[in-house]
């Protein structure tokens, strides 16, 4: 069993670090807001402190599933001033590649292993502890940290060295706002045609139409109902990482761009915390 830290206790990180208690490691945990912390303390076996250099002091890995590269530089300084030579920082943060690249370079500075290390799966993969994670960094590191994380992820890849994870996140990304705008105009269309819906879903979805989103969100979408998952705000903080990395590698994303315009159309119409399946939402908005 490890001892380790988590820094971030909100709707992913909490069952994370509760999955690592529920494994026996011995689990010290550090919230922005206390009361976060205290309400984590109560409901699982491990330790709140009321900084992150208390929470990392003496770690083998200190995990962080934070906001953005600000609050991530912020915790891992202050983590890193306490963490033991050759313990490992796990950042499971979605943040940009560039940031990733800098901290893997301090922390190799200070006798430190670090990891990239994003997830995808959402709230309900988090609180199953079926999580999959893109890692990016050293092999070693990721050799020590692969069976501390088995307790929240069913599937872990090393995809290449610091930044290929955050990478790998922002193809997963790319990729789901792709099939859910098409998703999402396929139930518009199938409503306006007058269908069945469910009776078009039973028969495409176990076809190459198939896709998580379709088997899990079509229901909902059409009903309107867009109160649980990933927020639209997340989002769209997510996919300005992407369209700013394509700044850089030259890529070329009109269905990224045109699609985080539509997101933006949901925030304004007061979708902010809805989840990502709402872009169905602008589509059957009243036309003025």
């Amino acid at each position: 069993m490890a001892k380790t830290a988590f820094i971030g206790l909100g709707v992913m990180g909490g069952p994370m670090a509760g999955h690592l208690a529920r494994a026996g490691h011995d689990v010290a945990v550090y919230n922005r807001t206390e009361e976060k912390a205290r309400d984590w303390a109560q409901k699982h076996k491990g330790r709140t402190y009321s900084s992150v250099a208390n929470a990392a002091a003496g770690a083998d890995i200190v995990f962080s599933c934070v906001g953005n590269d600000r609050d991530l530089r912020e915790v891992f300084e202050a983590a890193a001033s306490t963490m033991r030579k050759g313990a490992i920082f796990v950042d499971h943060t979605t943040a940009s590649a560039e940031i990733a690249r800098e901290l893997a370079a301090k922390a190799e500075e200070r006798g430190l292993g670090f990891l990239d290390a994003p997830v995808s799966g959402g709230q309900a993969g988090a609180e199953a502890g079926k999580l999959t994670v893109m890692a990016g960094g050293e092999a070693s590191a990721f050799a020590e940290a692969q069976p501390v994380m088995a307790a929240y992820a069913a599937n872990m890849t090393l995809i290449g060295p610091a930044g290929a994870g955050q990478l790998a996140k922002m193809v997963n990304q790319i990729c789901i706002a792709g099939v859910l705008q098409g998703l999402a105009e396929g139930l518009h269309f199938a409503k306006r045609a007058d269908l069945d819906v469910e009776k078009v879903i039973a028969a495409i979805s176990k076809g190459a139409a198939q896709s998580w989103q379709m088997e899990n969100r079509w229901k909902t979408m059409i009903e309107g109902r867009f109160d649980f998952g990933f927020a639209v705000d997340w989002m769209r903080k997510d996919l300005g990482l992407v369209l700013a990395e394509a700044e850089h590698n030259g890529a070329k994303l009109d269905l990224v761009k045109l699609v985080d315009a539509y997101y933006a159309d949901v925030q304004a119409m007061g979708g902010k915390r809805w989840d990502t399946s709402s872009l169905i939402a602008r589509l059957e908005r009243p036309r003025g």
